[in-house]
């Protein structure tokens, strides 16, 4: 089945020309096109799509509050920012609110089908440039060696192991299975290590482990 893919962007020339491309793959099905973020609201609950390329910038509710209230609507959204703006702030900021991937403009047509069957599947795309720049954001971060080690020294010998992984790129079914522990299990320790290091995102969790030293 085709994956159902809504475009949200202020530029007709951009809007058109998604729809245009992507309107060539026989695997991407465009249910949906919105000039703004309160449009976009508003169409999700009309066209219901798996996945949502979506801008940062726009008139009326920028792509962080649109992301918001989408999410709000529905978790199971896959929402895969498009922009001009490979900024930090930005990109700290869409996956602290459930973006699964960030993209440039810049980007060959592929790379965004490739991007769209990633975010379908579950999956996060964060290019290497985008990662680069999140890294550096987080390096900004004001954490001390003190502070380092009171969150390794809370967290218990499990969690430990299941940060290690986490931080390698684990998915849970791997954690799952490489430890010999349920699903479920593996989901409660990621949760408590999040509480733990007081994040709640998966990317800026491993960003955050991986600064700890946790690799």
């Amino acid at each position: 089945m085709p994956v159902k893919v809504m475009i949200v962007d202020d530029q007709p020339l951009i809007r058109d020309g998604l729809k245009t491309l992507l309107g060539l793959e026989k695997s991407i099905d465009i249910v949906g096109i919105a000039a703004n973020g309160d449009d976009a609201v508003k169409l999700v609950e009309k066209v219901h799509p798996e996945v949502i390329l979506l801008d940062i910038r726009m008139p009326g509710m920028n792509g962080i509050d649109c992301l918001k209230e989408i999410k709000k609507q529905d978790q199971k959204i896959k929402i895969l920012i498009l922009t001009t703006f490979n900024d930090d702030e930005y990109i700290i900021n869409a996956l602290a609110y459930g973006a699964c991937g960030y993209l440039l403009k810049d980007v060959e047509i592929k790379e965004i089908v490739d991007a769209i069957h990633d975010a379908a599947q579950g999956k996060m795309v964060m290019p290497s440039d985008v990662t680069k720049k999140l890294a550096e954001g987080l390096s900004k971060l004001p954490v001390t060696k003190e502070e380092n080690s009171a969150v390794l020294d809370s967290l218990s010998d499990r969690e430990k192991e299941v940060a290690v992984m986490l931080a390698q790129g684990f998915t849970n079914k791997q954690i799952s299975n490489a430890l010999y522990i349920s699903d479920g299990t593996v989901r409660n320790y990621i949760s408590s290590i999040y509480d733990k290091i007081g994040i709640s995102d998966r990317v800026k969790a491993v960003m955050y482990l991986k600064e700890m030293g946790i690799k």
